[in-house]
């Protein structure tokens, strides 16, 4: 489902625990420059891949194709047995994904 960025629900309104632990994991890497974006970060779209270890989701409209220049990837410690990967262009979280964690809360 897509929904547009400005309807979108908030992270930290829909999940807080997770939003929580996201801020925990940027402070803990060191990245404070995206921990005041958590705050703000909203859930454009979910993953939909199927996986019943995925809860990715975008917090801004796909491109077609890949990100582009000024695309990064940041792996995390998540405070569970998994991953937490972002995608950020130009310092701009644009994709979260969580993989085998228990359901977002």
């Amino acid at each position: 489902m897509v929904i547009g960025p400005a309807e979108a629900p908030l992270v930290h309104t829909r999940w807080p625990i997770f939003a929580t632990e996201l801020a925990a994991a940027l402070r803990a890497h060191g990245d404070d420059s995206l921990i005041d974006q958590v705050k703000n970060l909203r859930v454009v779209q979910t993953c939909g891949c199927g996986d019943d270890f995925c809860q990715s989701f975008s917090t801004a409209p796909r491109p077609v194709g890949g990100y582009g220049k000024g695309h990064r990837t940041i792996c995390l410690d998540p405070p569970w047995p998994g991953y937490l990967n972002l995608d950020v262009v130009d310092d701009d979280i644009v994709n979260v994904e969580v993989l085998y964690r228990s359901p977002l809360c």
